[in-house]
């Protein structure tokens, strides 16, 4: 069992199928083999039983009385027909001895009691007087078809033919029906592999178009899906299976593209309404500003009030900004292709983290030489100032945040580490998302933001053909930033 385990099994359906018809054949082949060999042994032994019992007893009974072998044409000059079959084995067996041996060669008589092992003559002694054939191997002379009478002295006579000629004939059997065979499974492993090759070839089909359809990005954008799988007789097995694939692919293309007009319509609305919304949000924002210069005497609600107002309007006005932002990046606005560099964004950025969040401990590791990469230096700094502010945000006062900057062949890796609560397990899968807000904080801080600011950092590293990547458990959180450098 533990040797079947070990053995390769085949992978594809091509090759099982291949292989089950070899070893369905083979089997067969070794059951019509077996079959074979068995009914010929048998038949030829019968045979050679029935020429044993033709010989008779004549030749072990001369051997009773000892004195000089009879030669095996001493049938000749009596004038009879019963001469001895060269090969022919007598045998006397008187009082649980074996007297007399001999064996008729073309020289004649041979007495082989001499040669005769006492294994040899236990077999002799084990062959029942019953009157039928019996298969007797033996040192001296090989195998034997053994028949043995009861004598008229009370001994008993064994008489036998050579196996030889049935055991030639049953292995040339066995020798032609191994070529034979084998020149058929060998034949028919080919001939089946092409047939099966041939039958599965619509299935490959299938199977190379749903190859190709699972290499495409679906997740956003317009998708274009390759063409239809060929169909062949839908009667057949594989028939269905490509008519069903194809009336699949057909729902999920009207799908990807009922979906693809949703997400330009949300862009245009988000884009739209973004510039639209700018110019009002800043004239309010304006308005209560200059309401706050106004020199005469003013109630303090009225004073609150304005502030307020000032403040939201600023707040909605970055939140108009950042959802303008990620309208142009999904429009796949270019951005600016410029050499940048990253090492001075960093000290810019955690210096103005430093000053926006002196409650925090901040701390910078840089090599030795710039790290510079091509990009919009503009939005790689907003990159920057969104995970530091996120860092700032949601981890309580006195945490440590550690800013790395480092490289990996043409890769720049830039990472922001914390040593926080961490981020909350159940939103971890959707950090990066747009409003993405986890129901509780990692912290009681206030201005956790509107949960655009990740979002913006995945656009804009994703715009750079870069990617964006979180770890995080309690005690340890890290974002990191790959950029390419070339």
């Amino acid at each position: 069992m533990s040797l079947l385990r070990r053995l390769p099994r085949p992978r594809t359906l091509r090759a099982r199928l291949t292989v089950g018809l070899v070893v369905l054949l083979a089997i067969s082949c070794a059951a019509v083999g077996l079959a074979a060999v068995f009914e010929l042994n048998g038949f030829l032994t019968s045979r050679l039983d029935q020429q044993v019992a033709q010989t008779g007893p004549r030749f072990a009974a001369s051997l009773e009385h000892g004195g000089p072998l009879p030669d095996d044409h001493d049938g000749d000059e009596r004038g009879d027909d019963r001469r001895q079959a060269l090969g022919t084995l007598g045998a006397r067996v008187a009082y649980g001895t074996v007297t007399n041996a001999a064996v008729v060669r073309r020289a004649g008589v041979v007495n082989i009691l001499g040669s005769l092992t006492d294994r040899d003559k236990e077999r002799l002694l084990a062959v029942p007087a019953d009157g039928r054939g019996h298969s007797v191997e033996l040192s001296a002379v090989d195998g034997y078809r053994v028949l043995a009478r009861q004598g008229l002295d009370g001994d008993i006579l064994l008489t036998g033919l050579p196996l030889e000629p049935v055991q030639a004939a049953v292995h040339r059997l066995e020798l032609v029906a191994g070529i034979v065979f084998g020149a058929a499974l060998t034949l028919t492993g080919v001939a089946g592999a092409l047939w099966v090759r041939l039958s599965l070839r619509p299935l490959s089909r299938v199977a190379a178009t749903a190859t190709r359809v699972s290499e495409l990005p679906l997740a956003s954008g317009e998708v274009a899906l390759p063409p239809r799988a060929p169909e062949s007789d839908p009667r057949g097995e594989v028939g269905r299976v490509a008519g069903a694939f194809n009336r699949m692919l057909g729902h999920v293309e009207d799908a990807l593209t009922k979906r693809h007009a949703s997400e330009e319509r949300l862009r245009s609305f988000a884009a739209d309404a973004s510039h639209e919304l700018r110019t009002p949000v800043a004239t309010v924002r304006g308005h209560a500003e200059l309401a706050l210069l106004h020199p005469g005497p003013v109630p303090p609600q009225i004073t609150h009030a304005l502030e307020r107002i000032a403040a939201e309007s600023g707040r909605m006005g970055a939140m108009v900004d950042d959802l303008l932002l990620l309208a142009r990046l999904d429009a796949g606005r270019p951005l600016e292709r410029l050499p940048v560099d990253l090492t001075r964004l960093v000290l810019d950025a955690v210096s103005d983290a430093r000053a926006t969040g002196p409650d925090h401990r901040w701390a910078l590791e840089l090599p030795e030489q710039p790290v510079t990469v091509t990009g919009d230096e503009h939005r790689l700094h907003q990159v920057l100032a969104n995970l530091l502010a996120n860092a700032r945000a949601h981890t309580p006062a006195g945490t440590k945040v550690t800013v790395s900057l480092e490289t990996e062949g043409t890769t720049a890796v830039l990472t922001v580490h914390d040593d926080g609560p961490g981020v909350p397990e159940d939103i971890r899968p959707g950090v990066f998302e747009r409003f993405t807000r986890a129901d509780r904080r990692r912290s009681d801080a206030p201005g956790a933001g509107a949960g655009l600011g990740l979002s913006i950092v995945a656009a804009v590293v994703e715009a750079h053909a870069g990617s964006v990547a979180l770890e995080s458990r309690p005690g340890s959180t890290t974002f990191t930033v790959r950029l390419s450098t070339a």
